[in-house]
């Protein structure tokens, strides 16, 4: 059993660079994660918090006796809650259809898990083939699990074991007051796998242990179906700037005096350039503004006409709640560069370009910046890009 400093508390962030150094792409979801050591919880658990980032509390003395391989499994298995959505949206159907957290539920997404770990997590864990699951197969889907584990009862179960680590801020349990935060956390997870599956690809041992199932299964995350209003509102509230602080009149319900409640004013400025090139036919523009109108319901924006230039006259601001129909002001060539100039100088915290894709690549933004299209137009386009290039049906 490994044990440090009796008189230094246990750092975990010390430690988290020799611990995942043979594990790329849970290195690259670990950067994402905020760490909070704690002894409200006995082991560790995995959470979303108010502003839509997750957080993995810790308690220090548990992972001081564990030995160093035990600390990179437990490491893994929190994050495998995150990249599977047991945090965010992956629930279990009650009787009545509805999506509801239980204990059993619990114990299934452990037992799902720790099927990949076996051998890297404290035997007290939900282990499939060991102890009290030792009739369970080893490799099954948390929702296999669900099915032929027996009921739970409030006390912790049937004899048939508890989850390792804490799980109660999941779901309907989560302390989460704007209900548009979980949707955001979800679009959040998608951009954390996506690049953390990017920069394990390009090397040979880039996903470590990772399984090529497991592979599959971590793709098929990152390339579902993407609902795009829902991306928007992570991109508004990903792009706002925020003046925080840190007060005790709203206290945290899960983890009261353990994380301070916060006070937040937010004040965005995003900027919308809209293509009214040649190339952007009629249709494409009344799809555009139709999409306007929909953001128009959760923001106030910039709206930048464009084709090669553009002309500042016809830059205005559309607030929110407010329609408009679609108007065109320009017929021209098409030069990315111009509105991108243009919201570099202006000091925009956010930039969408809605366009067909059909001019060369610009310049670098000085902001958070995401391009919308047809799916069409995503499929073919002129250039190559990392940004987020958003598909509208």
């Amino acid at each position: 059993m490994t044990k440090t400093n009796n008189a230094v508390p246990f750092d975990l962030e010390r430690y988290l660079v020799k611990l995942l150094q043979n594990e790329p792409f849970f290195a690259s979801i670990s950067r994402h994660v905020e760490k909070r050591a704690s002894d409200a919880i006995p082991t560790a658990g995995v959470r979303v918090n108010g502003e839509g980032h997750f957080e993995m509390l810790y308690n220090p003395k548990f992972f001081e006796g564990l030995p160093p391989e035990q600390r990179t499994g437990v490491l893994m298995h929190e994050f495998y809650h995150l990249i599977f959505g047991h945090v965010t949206d992956r629930l279990p159907f009650d009787p009545d259809g509805e999506q509801k957290m239980n204990k059993k539920w619990n114990i299934a997404t452990d037992l799902a898990i720790n099927s990949h770990l076996i051998g890297r997590i404290p035997a007290s864990g939900c282990i499939p083939g060991q102890g009290p699951f030792a009739d369970f197969p080893v490799g099954e889907a948390a929702e296999k699990y669900y099915a032929i584990l027996p009921e739970q009862n409030d006390e912790g179960g049937d004899g048939q074991g508890k989850p390792l680590d804490d799980h109660s801020g999941w779901g309907d349990n989560a302390d989460i007051a704007d209900p548009t935060v979980k949707e955001i956390a979800k679009q959040r997870l998608r951009e954390m796998m996506r690049e953390a599956a990017n920069e394990s690809n390009k090397s040979s041992n880039g996903w470590g242990t990772v399984s090529a199932e497991m592979r599959k299964e971590i793709m098929a995350r990152i390339n579902g179906t993407i609902d795009w209003r829902m991306v928007l509102r992570y991109f508004i509230k990903t792009s706002q700037r925020a003046d925080k602080n840190s007060t005790v009149r709203k206290l945290n319900k899960r983890f009261p005096y353990i994380h301070a409640g916060k006070k937040v004013k937010r004040h965005a400025k995003i900027a919308i350039s809209i293509d009214q090139s040649g190339s952007v036919g009629d249709e494409m523009l009344e799809k555009f503004f139709t999409e306007l109108n929909s953001l128009a319901k959760i923001a106030t924006f910039t709206v930048i006409p464009f084709d090669s230039a553009i002309d500042e006259k016809l830059i205005y601001e559309w607030k929110k709640g407010k329609h408009k129909q679609t108007e065109r002001v320009m017929h021209g060539g098409t030069d990315f560069d111009a509105p991108t100039s243009y919201v570099n100088k202006h000091n925009f915290d956010g930039h969408i370009i809605l366009t067909d894709m059909y001019a060369p690549k610009p310049g670098p933004s000085n902001c958070q910046r995401m391009w919308m299209t047809t799916p069409e137009c995503a499929d073919n386009p002129y250039f190559q890009t990392n940004e987020r290039v958003i598909p509208v049906k």
